[in-house]
């Protein structure tokens, strides 16, 4: 898993790079807020750990900005403001935890390890099945009701995004943002459309619903409900 270390203090960032290098986790690093948003804009994160307080902005603003666009994203904010007002704004923005310094380098550690392993759980690792429908994203392979079922890679990759982020209602604007393959071949809103259409007639059989169209805002993955 890829995780985004955001902490000015470079010997903690070190150390916690280093910590979490060695727990097998793939880790970037940033030290200013600018440098944080480039690392976010050219690559998906499982988990960012975020300081509260940098040189060139602050964290709240930060977390605000990947919640709007990857709001799958886990965040744990890091910082010596111990403050319940600064906690509460914090998990009102969508953070997962809250870790005030000093702290245990062992026991940081452990807390990423439990809220990576919730994370793994929830999203069933790169498979998505609830008994009717069973899609393995690794193997690009899928299943209806026990019939095969063929999805191009484009649509795998909406499914993957639109089964990550259950019951939220992704805009349009996420979904095109998200599409937008390493090659920057450009996903249009039509395409979008016809993408989602397309989706909808291969799984949406014998009045079941799997995506919802939101109107005015965008779509929202609800899991096999009957019509």
């Amino acid at each position: 898993m890829r995780l985004l270390v955001v902490e000015d203090d470079r010997l903690l960032n070190n150390t916690l790079c280093y910590n979490l290098s060695a727990s097998g986790y793939t880790v970037d690093s940033a030290v200013t807020s600018a440098e944080a948003v480039r690392f976010f804009e050219a690559q998906d994160y499982d988990l960012i750990v975020l300081d509260v307080n940098l040189p060139d902005g602050n964290g709240f603003d930060f977390c605000e900005q990947i919640k709007e666009r990857r709001p799958d994203t886990a965040v744990i904010f890091l910082t010596a403001n111990d403050m319940e007002s600064d906690m509460l704004k914090g998990f009102e923005l969508g953070a997962d935890d809250y870790v005030t310094k000093p702290f245990p380098i062992s026991v940081f550690r452990k807390k990423i390890s439990a809220l990576l392993g919730r994370i793994q759980k929830q999203t069933g690792g790169d498979c998505y099945a609830d008994g009717t429908l069973s899609i393995n994203f690794s193997e690009l392979t899928a299943e209806l009701s026990g019939e095969s079922i063929t999805f191009t890679p484009l649509e795998y990759r909406l499914l993957k995004v639109l089964v990550r982020n259950p019951k939220i209602v992704l805009t349009r604007q996420m979904l095109l943002e998200k599409l937008w393959d390493a090659d920057e071949n450009f996903v249009d809103e039509h395409t979008l459309t016809v993408t989602i259409s397309r989706i909808r007639g291969k799984i949406e059989v014998d009045g079941l619903q799997y995506i919802k169209t939101v109107y005015g805002m965008g779509y929202m993955w609800i899991g096999g409900l009957k019509k």
